[in-house]
């Protein structure tokens, strides 16, 4: 199944609140051209766009290819939660990769929320962006885990900004009867997740990048140089024109599909579904969350929810294995917006929207290089605002690595070639 026609129009975005909310979505060429570049990134979301903003202002030329638009996937219609951590939490890390690697894949994932408060305000990002996330205990067993957790992230990580709340502390700030407690992590956030999206492919375009919508990637050859053809190694091709390029980046996500099988095979994608309410006003919004923090609870299935700028509640849950969407999301999360919020029966919701995202078998990102020139990084599962912007900061580092031919280009500016020493 195609996930890019499947369950929405090509080229436009989902009819969620963030598309309404988002008046003035600019618009980019189609590729009609052939063209040649450092670096071609295909996928115009959080891990394109953050590639391509690091690249640029390292001197490089990037183009980006995108299906239909900016921000269009889970980039664009997302739970806006920028947390962190991953997927797994540090003693489960500890035990698969030993102290050494877990203490870094933690340090990685508090430079990953610190990289997109960085963004946001190095570029003026008008994103609604606001601290404070709370993962809420559903179980009073699930609660002194919290407990012990957070002291091990006190005494092992010297972790400061994550605070255990008990049962009386959150429902001060949390109107509900479903939770035991929680951690709430001060570092980490919730944003609009189009505007940043639409802020990160600004900054990227005034960095240099030229930015192509509607343009579909059919298939790329990683062995033009190897045949005996152009310098640059790489030829995507898309059905009006082909861009020619040092390195690839596939920054697809769940939409990767046949572009890249084997990747595809590990990174496998997911739907999940929000809704938003009417506007309930700032005093009965402040009623259901006292100080406008994001919550993610402790299921399995999780629930995930957070205030918008006009007062809204917007509430995720319900997240599917099959690639369909269901026929009526609002009859999906309603159920589970209610079991957390009583007190909203009745309430109108204005609408209701899907979206997909992507997990990995291990629950951690899949960055893969394949070959010297194409690389690939996607599956955050459930961690994407933050480790995707990352990802891109460690994309453009490993391929300043490996180097830019500046004989090769005609399109470099400046010296973007790094060696080992660097």
């Amino acid at each position: 199944m195609d996930l890019l026609v499947a369950n929405d129009l090509p080229g436009q975005h989902a009819d969620s609140w963030y598309r309404a909310s988002t008046p003035a979505i600019p618009e980019h060429p189609q590729l009609t051209a052939d063209t040649s570049c450092d670096v071609c990134i295909i996928g115009a979301g959080y891990t394109g766009l953050s590639t391509a903003l690091h690249l640029a202002r390292a001197g490089l030329d990037v183009v980006v290819l995108e299906a239909n638009k900016t921000g269009w996937g889970a980039s664009g219609r997302n739970g806006g939660q920028v947390g962190g951590g991953h997927n797994l939490n540090q003693w489960e890390l500890e035990k698969a990769f030993g102290m050494e690697a877990a203490a870094e894949l933690w340090q990685i994932s508090k430079e990953a929320t610190r990289l997109v408060r960085q963004l946001i305000e190095d570029n003026g990002i008008d994103c609604d962006y606001f601290p404070g996330v709370v993962e809420a205990s559903c179980s009073q067993r699930e609660q002194l885990e919290m407990a012990k957790y957070v002291q091990h992230l006190q005494s092992q990580y010297q972790e400061t900004d994550c605070e255990l709340l008990d049962r009386k502390a959150l429902a001060d700030l949390l109107s509900s009867p479903a939770y035991h407690g929680g951690i709430l992590d001060h570092s980490a956030g919730h944003l609009h997740p189009l505007k940043y999206a639409l802020g990160l492919a600004l900054a990227a375009q005034n960095a240099g990048v030229r930015l192509f919508e509607n343009t579909r990637v059919s298939d790329y050859d990683d062995t033009v140089r190897a045949k005996g053809g152009p310098k640059f190694p790489v030829r995507v091709n898309t059905p009006q024109a082909a861009v020619h390029c040092q390195h690839l980046v596939l920054a697809c996500n769940g939409y990767l599909g046949k572009l890249q099988p084997d990747i595809a095979a590990t990174v496998m994608p997911i739907n999940n579904y929000i809704v938003a309410t009417e506007p309930l006003g700032s005093d009965t919004a402040r009623e259901l969350i006292a100080n406008n923090m994001a919550v993610a609870d402790s299921r399995f299935v999780v629930n995930y929810f957070r205030l918008s700028a006009d007062h809204r509640l917007l509430f995720g849950g319900g997240e599917s294995w099959g690639y369909r969407f269901p026929d009526d999301i609002r009859s999906v999360v309603e159920p589970r917006m209610l079991s957390v919020f009583p007190q909203l029966a009745g309430t109108q919701l204005d609408y209701a929207w899907g979206g997909t995202l992507a997990i990995t078998r291990s629950r951690l990102p899949c960055f893969r290089k394949l070959g010297s020139s194409v690389w690939s990084a996607s599956g955050y599962s459930g961690h994407g605002v933050a480790m995707a912007t990352m990802s891109g900061k460690l994309l453009c580092h490993a391929i300043r690595r490996t180097g830019i031919n500046n004989d090769d280009s005609q399109h470099s500016r400046g010296d973007a070639t790094v060696t080992a020493h660097d």
